[in-house]
């Protein structure tokens, strides 16, 4: 499973957007031959309102990839190591050579669990010689070396694992990724951390799939198709008001102008078909150290 999961990791491609978050040729050659900002950015906000789109740059403006040439879709980011926007991308990591996002990321969670497990595995079988070496019941052998490094080295490599997995396993129950975390993504009314974040219980579900069985396993069975995430509704964004019936009135905002809610898609009403409003109990956790991906994944 180890290996099983480090091969998922490596070779599977990041997902990218689909053609739909493209320009049409028109809007293309119209958008590079404005120089103006602003109507650069009028010609994105007419490109892009029928997609899928809730979030924006931290000035307000529709968040588009030069090199790609795309809109980029929620939680897309523009990796400089692979020079494609990834769907969901969480970090490009080195250990494994690929961009860690929407295609692959249970890959990642799996990959170092069974790291872990098989670091601990080596610890513990080793142990009983270590044991021995200290107290010199260990023949005076080269092995007595070997022994030794093994055993140090199992045990700096579980505890490296460990604090990354633990990372990430904070980050799925938050339902962020490592660019969110430093970087908020910016909504309607402003940046929320938490914008994701359903529930603990609905954000793993949203990495790791609906039926329990496959999710040890390293086959793809995460929810929805990386383009379109459901959002908590703590900031009330009319956009993203989920009505209960027909007859619900739209949401108002601002000087009585008024937002009719916008469809869900149908990997979106899977996770919310049971709830109209998700509210995390608890208070949030705001700050990691700036440190730690670089640490482990820069």
């Amino acid at each position: 499973m180890f290996v099983w999961s480090y091969w998922k990791t490596i070779f599977t491609r990041p997902a990218s957007p689909s053609n739909e978050f493209c320009l049409s040729k028109a809007d293309k050659e119209q958008y590079e031959k404005e120089e103006r900002p602003e109507s650069q950015q009028e010609i994105l906000r007419r490109a892009a309102k029928d997609l899928p789109i809730y979030t924006t740059t931290a000035s307000r403006a529709i968040r588009y990839c030069d090199r790609c040439q795309l809109i980029k879709p929620d939680r897309c980011h523009h990796c400089s190591a692979c020079d494609i926007c990834v769907l969901k991308m969480d970090h490009h990591c080195p250990w494994v050579n690929n961009c860690v996002g929407f295609s692959n990321y249970k890959f990642f969670l799996l990959f170092l669990m069974y790291s872990l497990l098989y670091c601990l595995f080596v610890a513990a079988t080793v142990l009983q010689y270590f044991i021995k070496f200290w107290t010199n019941e260990l023949p005076d052998t080269h092995a007595k070396f070997h022994v030794l490094f093994l055993f140090f080295v199992a045990a700096m490599f579980f505890i490296s694992i460990l604090s990354l997995f633990s990372y990430h396993c904070w980050l799925v129950g938050k339902n962020r990724s490592t660019i969110e975390t430093f970087r908020a993504p910016t909504f309607r009314n402003g940046p929320d951390k938490n914008g994701f974040s359903l529930g603990c219980s609905k954000n793993l579900r949203e990495v790791f799939g609906d039926e329990k069985k496959y999710w040890l396993v390293p086959i793809f069975t995460s929810l929805g198709d990386g383009c379109n995430f459901p959002t908590r509704l703590v900031m009330m964004d009319p956009e993203q008001l989920t009505v209960s019936s027909q007859n619900e009135p739209a949401k108002s905002s601002g000087a009585n102008q008024s937002f009719p809610p916008r469809p869900l898609s149908e990997s979106q009403n899977r996770l919310l078909a049971s709830d109209s409003q998700w509210v995390e109990s608890g208070p949030e956790e705001e700050s990691v150290k700036s440190g730690f991906c670089n640490t482990f994944c820069a």
